[in-house]
């Protein structure tokens, strides 16, 4: 079993991919098939700009078990206030200044869904959101 910790700060696009590439690597030496690992990373990828471009800070923990890699992100900031709508391709409630960096296309949490096996979303508006991601190896 391996456990990782990771912090984010909103608006630092230059640290957003930190986690995912850490883990990226702790994966393929721990040999999980490629194609798992492409998916755990996009998902996490995915999650962290949504934490830098969406809220004021965010926490990651990785639990890596012998049978499934299990991701939260609990962060502080304005939250999802229609988490079902956020699902949705192209919903996005980003800022000009996020859309101009390239980020803010309305696809992080549907691509988060799509490579997970297990996905939890929770949010406080005007506290912060917490997501929950199983992928199993």
């Amino acid at each position: 079993m391996v456990e990782l910790k990771f912090e984010l700060e909103g608006g630092d696009f230059s640290r957003a991919g930190y986690a995912s590439s850490e883990v990226k690597k702790i994966l393929k030496q721990l040999n999980v098939d490629s194609r798992v690992i492409k998916r755990i990373v996009v998902a996490l990828y995915e999650a962290e700009v949504n934490v830098v471009a969406h809220a004021w800070r965010g926490d990651i923990g990785v639990l890596i078990e012998p049978n499934r890699v299990m991701i939260t992100l609990k962060d502080e900031g304005p939250g999802i206030d229609d988490i079902e709508r956020a699902m949705q391709e192209g919903f996005s409630t980003a800022t000009e200044k996020v859309r101009s960096m390239g980020f803010g296309a309305g696809m992080g949490l549907p691509n988060i869904r799509k490579n997970t096996d297990e996905l939890t979303v929770e949010s406080k508006v005007n506290k912060g959101t917490k997501v929950v991601f199983i992928n199993y190896l």
